[in-house]
């Protein structure tokens, strides 16, 4: 049988009534103080074991009421928030940082298969232009910063790569297809 409060509050009630009073009192200001005093305490107090629990805790519960649109948008939202006061700089250090940190953690095959996963993703929502467009840009900006040595030599290691994965008939295959798109490209020229 359940107690009777004989017109007490509950537990309940009473912080959300103090809660309410609370947030007529104060502004936006005051709980952005009082977080980061809270966070700087807890950070005290607490290790990266700790974060890391109650991260994965927090993911699972919001994974558990929120569907795709949720996250792109808040991700957007923040993305936005952040390129507002970052450089460059910045994204290359978090990059690099979060590189770094990933490639402890997993071996060759886990990038494979992200980047077979992203290369679908993308395919499905881009042709072929978008791709010629990204290469050039990819190119032009990588020439600005490399000379003809490390062309040299980053060919040389494809070369190498691709010569341990495929026999003759791959080359002369890839070389037959070649050399038709070259036709076509001569035939459309002439006749323009």
């Amino acid at each position: 049988m359940a107690k009777q409060n004989k017109g007490k509050m509950s537990r309940r009630q009473a912080g959300k009534k103090g809660g309410e009073t609370m947030a007529q009192k104060h502004d936006r200001d005051f709980y952005e103080e009082i977080g980061q005093k809270g966070g700087k305490k807890t950070a005290q107090n607490h290790d990266h074991d700790f974060y890391e629990e109650i991260g994965q805790k927090g993911g699972k519960a919001t994974a558990e009421t929120h569907d795709r649109d949720f996250y792109e948008e808040i991700g957007q939202k923040g993305g936005k928030a952040t390129a507002k006061n970052h450089d460059r700089d910045f994204y290359q250090e978090i990059g690099q940082k979060g590189g770094e940190a990933t490639s402890e953690k997993h071996d060759r095959d886990f990038y494979e298969e992200i980047g077979q996963k992203g290369g679908k993703a993308t395919a499905k929502n881009h042709d072929r232009d978008f791709y010629q467009e990204i290469g050039q840009k990819g190119g032009e900006a990588t020439a600005e910063t490399h000379d003809r040595d490390f062309y040299e030599e980053i060919g040389q290691k494809g070369g190498e790569a691709t010569a341990e994965k495929y026999d003759r008939d791959f080359y002369e295959e890839i070389g037959e297809k070649g050399g038709k798109r070259r036709q076509q490209r001569r035939n459309n020229n002439k006749s323009s």
